[in-house]
């Protein structure tokens, strides 16, 4: 018994000739080869994969929670202010010096202007305090950080006991640019 190949080569040539098989055979071989299976291929198809938010949401789990629950320490809340107030004092300088630029008048004018408004003292030094704290805060954790540039105050100690004095730092310098 041989087994010709038609030319074809790869899986589909074998299985077509095995399941030829049976007719190649004599009857008592047939009887034996009848119990072989017959080969066959099927369509590849992926599975129905349910997506994880929809089979949570199906057994009622909770979302688990990320930053509602994180509690940030000192150390990352200063240095995102920071971050923060270096992009105030660039939109400060942006605005002063495009405002230089394109308005008609000095800065007298409009410093007149606002006097002619009569606010209160409180309104005044409130107002006075809100663009001050960005430039205080960005200028004592300046110095903090030049100080650690020394490698002097980087233990965890020494930067919650930094990061404390930059913060009373801060506010006496905003009190004092805002009482001017």
């Amino acid at each position: 018994m041989a087994f010709y190949c038609t030319g074809r080569l790869g899986a589909k040539s074998m299985i077509s000739n095995l399941n030829r098989l049976p007719s190649l055979l004599g009857t008592a071989q047939y009887a034996q080869a009848a119990s072989v299976p017959k080969i066959s291929f099927k369509k590849f198809e992926p599975l129905n994969v349910e997506h994880h938010d929809i089979r949570n949401e199906r057994l009622k789990r909770p979302l688990s929670p990320h930053l509602t629950i994180y509690s940030f320490p000192l150390p990352a809340m200063l240095s995102i202010t920071h971050r923060a107030t270096g992009i105030m004092l660039s939109g400060y300088a942006t605005v002063l010096g495009v405002g230089a630029l394109a308005l008609p008048h000095d800065v007298s004018h409009y410093i007149t202007m606002i006097e002619g408004l009569n606010l209160s003292p409180a309104t005044l030094f409130l107002a006075k305090s809100v663009i001050a704290a960005p430039f205080a805060y960005h200028f004592a954790n300046g110095l903090r950080h030049l100080y650690w540039d020394t490698a002097k105050g980087l233990s965890i100690k020494e930067v919650y006991t930094s990061g404390y004095a930059v913060l009373a730092m801060a506010t006496i310098i905003t009190l004092i640019l805002a009482a001017l």
